[in-house]
């Protein structure tokens, strides 16, 4: 079968668009490599589980969270006496700055480690119980306080494993923040890093000075990377020939685009999709 797109899964939750459900063993549609376009979250309480994430493996070791954000190709791959909950929830159920959180930690820091004592064990079987619950009172305001407390708590997972409490208030992680979000807008059009300064108003010298503080890489490093992991996605789970994708990512020189991809991972494209993927623990 040519597979000439990756499957996207849409329309999946109910009308609140937010779902909770244990983790047991899922069918055989969550075992094809897909996109969503809501996120789904793994809260694992007990247990190791398998999943695969933009062609990486990344195995979760007891108390651990995993999020999946709205693009990214996905599968579950195995898991050994697992218990916890799978999260899915719309985009738009997420407060604008807990979003603007996942956005930045997306690609680098999906995975975090949970205390076994952490609220999010009490809080998700009382939140699942609400859900069900949709003839009661004040059902849907209830609903829309409890996703932002969950979204929340899981967040603060995120920041304390980072230890970045700090770093999120500054001016500077917001520029940082605008900048990432433009190149998941743009990067099929913009591949400069002085057009996404321009974009922001601001000099490519300052652009690299505070994308380095902030994230340890020089601003050219975010750029490349989203276009690498398209390219990617592309290669591994779809049969388009390289010429395709090179003209998909907003690439005429297929050449070019073929030199740039080798400089930047070490294969060609064309050995890329005939490798394994690489194996992520936590």
């Amino acid at each position: 079968m040519v597979k000439s797109t990756i499957p996207l899964h849409k329309n999946e939750l109910p009308i609140i668009g937010i779902e909770i459900c244990p983790i047991v063993k899922p069918d055989k549609i969550l075992q094809i490599p897909h996109r969503d376009e809501h996120f789904m979250f793994v809260v694992q309480q007990e247990g190791n589980s398998l999943w695969e994430l933009d062609f990486r493996e990344i195995e979760l070791f007891g108390t651990s969270i995993l999020y999946v954000a709205p693009g990214q190709v996905h599968r579950y791959l195995k898991h050994e006496n697992c218990k916890g909950w799978f999260v899915f929830i719309e985009t738009a159920l997420i407060p604008k700055t807990y979003l603007e959180i996942y956005n930045t930690y997306l690609n680098s820091n999906q995975v975090a480690s949970i205390t076994r004592d952490s609220d999010l064990f009490s809080f998700i079987p009382v939140f699942d119980s609400i859900l069900k619950n949709p003839e009661a009172p004040f059902q849907n305001n209830l609903i829309s306080s409890l996703s932002d407390s969950l979204t929340g708590l899981i967040i603060r997972v995120f920041i304390e494993n980072r230890h970045s409490e700090k770093i999120i208030a500054g001016q500077k992680y917001k520029t940082v923040l605008q900048f990432k979000q433009l190149i998941q807008t743009h990067y099929k059009q913009l591949k400069q890093v002085k057009e996404y300064a321009s974009e922001l108003h601001i000099t490519p010298l300052y652009l690299n000075e505070v994308v380095k503080e902030i994230t340890g890489f020089a601003a050219s490093h975010w750029i490349q990377q989203e276009i690498i992991i398209e390219s990617q996605r592309l290669l591994y789970y779809t049969n388009l020939d390289i010429k395709q994708i090179a003209f998909e990512l907003g690439y005429e020189d297929y050449a070019y685009f073929s030199r740039f991809f080798k400089n930047k991972t070490g294969f060609t494209a064309s050995q890329f999709r005939k490798r394994k993927p690489s194996f992520v623990q936590l």
